[in-house]
């Protein structure tokens, strides 16, 4: 590989606090590439910060099995009114009684203006000034882990934002070998690469080390091309593991290819990362939910058997031919374990793939979302929930960004027309409405103390204990459940364990009638018959109550509910 060459200069009177630029080639001043702190944002100064000057307390935190993961993702901006890293600490407390055991942040590197979502960072070691710098993620990490909860950050490797992008005065930081759906690609495989490929690595290498994160959730990482012997993202996972010991971190990915080989060791010819976010649950779960078929949602039906086999397997597409994407999709991964495949109903991409960002609680039936909230959290799969959700929270989540004008109204026109593809979206009454892209939007998300549903919680709550509590439940094992379609809308779950059995009913049609009741897996494990352990039809929850599932004349299955059903004499 060639060289870049370096440049230095050494200056023995730095403090923290000081400021200085760079000038390259006769260009403006322009910040340092490797800023950690940018105060007047992308286009000032950098400022030079102490990364030994925090005091930690977490010597003794040596963070978390996967098996342990409830992720919970979250923006930082609007997650609470004023958007900072301290207003957050204070929520932590409720997350922590709530069940979850991992914050999941959204990217929190440098970006322009005063809000974004992230994806627009052009600056990846700098902490966003207005959510209080790095050492206002410091302060959150230490309190995390202060009270027993890990926290993962969204890192950003396939692209840069375009406004403050300064990287190309460095050097070849970008190529046009390759092209992403945001433009040029990073360039980790062409000529004078390795300083790239270092570049981002340290980035990684950065927040393990200074921040002591526990992992990051590598963005879009089907756009990020490497013909390299070792792939970047291996390579990313071999030195961050090494760096973190003896403290477990957790890597996981966004494939849209569906690759299994970002999750397979390195022995097995993979990249030794731990999982990936699974969007085929999602959008099964979806037009369940909704009935709405449309764009990438459409090569899914939402069926009984879906869902059976996304619990099972994971992946539904693993090789099979995808109409959306006219070519084969996924790979082979029934090597697989189940917490390798994150599940989720929401996040803040599929919130707001929709005309105002509405949340999955105005788009389908209370009684529907209650009976999907149970099968992701009872699943196998690690599961995820997106703030807010778990309050039943009406609060929207749109796209939102304050860039320069002459850039935001061609993000605006993007926007749009990524949307257009949804054929209710397309509408000429539609697209007039769709939500604008700049500061309104950002104030519509933030998230408020009222916009939170005591009977939602509770579901949350008590589903999260019974997952962490119940050794069925607890064994987060695709091999010891079986599954069965009992109607039209309707299935079972059987959790095999030597403890004692557990039945996850799933009715998200009208009630259902088994009589007789001919499927094996409803077969009780002893004479006694079956009991119910939890319902979400509970009244505390919001529902009509539990009336008795197996009687003389039959099963009943209530619609557009979930039960747990064990063993009648069982504890």
């Amino acid at each position: 590989m060639e060289s870049m060459g370096e440049h230095f200069v050494l200056w023995t009177e730095a403090r923290a606090g000081d400021q200085y630029q760079y000038i390259v080639d006769g260009s403006k001043p322009v910040p340092d590439p490797v800023s950690r702190l940018l105060p007047e944002g992308v286009h000032g100064p950098t400022e030079i910060v102490d990364p030994q000057k925090f005091i930690w307390s977490d010597q003794q935190w040596l963070g978390l099995p996967l098996s342990r993961y409830m992720l919970y993702e979250l923006h930082l901006g609007t997650f609470t009114p004023q958007g900072t890293f301290d207003a957050a600490v204070q929520k932590l407390p409720y997350l922590k009684q709530l069940g979850i055991s991992v914050i999941e942040l959204m990217p929190v590197a440098a970006f322009p203006g005063l809000h974004n979502w992230g994806y627009d960072g052009v600056s990846i070691y700098a902490v966003h000034a207005g959510y209080g710098g790095p050492e206002g993620l410091r302060r959150f990490v230490n309190a995390a882990h202060a009270l027993g909860l890990g926290v993962v950050l969204d890192a950003v490797y396939n692209h840069l934002g375009n406004e403050g992008n300064y990287l190309r005065l460095f050097g070849p930081y970008f190529t046009d070998r390759h092209h992403t759906p945001w433009g040029e690609a990073i360039n980790y495989d062409q000529t004078c690469c390795q300083g790239v490929r270092d570049y981002v690595i340290q980035n990684a290498l950065y927040w393990i080390r200074e921040y002591h994160l526990d992992g990051l959730r590598l963005d879009a990482t089907d756009q990020i091309f490497d013909r390299s012997p070792q792939h970047v993202l291996a390579e990313i996972a071999a030195r961050t593991r090494a760096v973190a010991a003896p403290r477990a971190i957790y890597l996981t990915a966004e494939n849209d290819a569906q690759d299994a080989r970002l999750v397979r060791s390195p022995e097995r010819g993979g990249h030794g990362l731990d999982a990936a976010w699974n969007d085929d649950f999602h959008h099964s779960a979806f037009v369940a939910a909704t009935g709405r078929s449309e764009a990438y949602h459409g090569d899914t039906a939402g069926t009984p058997q879906e869902l059976i086999s996304a619990a099972r397997w994971g992946y539904l597409f693993q090789g099979q031919h995808h109409r959306w994407q006219r070519r084969r999709r996924g790979t082979p991964a029934f090597d697989l374990p189940a917490i390798s495949f994150v599940h989720y109903l929401e996040n803040h991409d599929q919130v707001a793939n929709s005309p105002h960002g509405a949340r999955l609680s105005e788009l389908t039936s209370p009684g529907r979302l209650r009976a999907l909230t149970a099968l992701l959290l009872l699943s196998p799969a690690t599961p995820l929930l997106f703030q807010g959700q778990e309050s039943g929270a009406k609060t929207p989540f749109v796209f939102f960004a304050d860039l320069h004008p002459d850039l935001l109204g061609d993000v605006t026109a993007g926007r749009h027309r990524f949307l257009s593809r949804f054929p209710s979206l397309a509408t000429p009454a539609t697209q007039a409405v769709l939500p604008p892209v700049g500061g309104d939007s950002f104030r519509r998300c933030r998230l408020t103390a009222s916009d939170r549903d005591p009977r939602a919680v509770a579901l949350h709550r008590d589903l999260l204990r019974l997952r962490r509590t119940d050794p069925a439940f607890r064994q987060q094992r695709s091999d010891s459940i079986h599954g069965a379609v009992l109607g039209p809308e309707a299935f079972v779950l059987r959790f095999f364990h030597a403890g004692g059995d557990r039945l996850l009913l799933v009715n998200l049609g009208r009630d259902l009638l088994l009589a007789p009741a001919s499927e094996p897996l409803l077969a009780p494990p002893a004479t006694d018959g079956w009991r119910i352990l939890w319902g979400s039809e509970d009244v505390a929850y919001g529902g009509m109550g539990l009336p008795a599932v197996e009687t003389e004349d039959g099963w009943h299955i209530p619609g557009h509910a979930a039960v747990v059903l064990c063993q009648a004499d069982a504890a």
